[in-house]
């Protein structure tokens, strides 16, 4: 198991033009996968075929710290942004960028939190 302290960014969709364009969704998305990959190289974590993802969504700054308290932990559905079907895409692109059709299985659950996570685990 590898706990990573980041932010989820899902993967954005991405086009020829994003290679000079340098749109911020993009450059954020890099940045994320490059945070993955220095952390699961430091800890020399490879992502196994089978695999348990959890994401934890920060809470947005603007919500009082009674909705902040109730929400935290909590199932994540904002219906406006992080699909989980893009964050699991955000995961294995960037730890399996050439053979990301070798994992099998996958188990994926988002939370709200007060700090961002991202939580990589073997399944057996």
């Amino acid at each position: 198991m590898i706990t990573i302290a980041v932010d989820p960014i899902a993967k954005p969709r991405m086009t020829q033009r994003d290679r000079w364009a340098q749109r911020p969704c993009v450059l954020g998305y890099w940045a994320y996968a490059d945070t993955l990959r220095r952390a699961c190289q430091r800890e020399q974590w490879i992502l196994p075929d089978s695999v348990q993802m959890q994401f934890f969504i920060p809470m947005p700054k603007s919500w009082p710290k009674k909705k902040r308290a109730a929400m935290e932990l909590n199932r994540h559905q904002d219906k406006n942004r992080n699909d989980i079907d893009n964050l699991i895409k955000g995961v294995l692109d960037a730890l399996r960028p050439n053979d990301d059709s070798g994992v099998w299985r996958v188990l994926a659950s988002k939370r709200w939190a007060v700090d961002g996570l991202v939580i990589l685990e073997v399944l057996r």
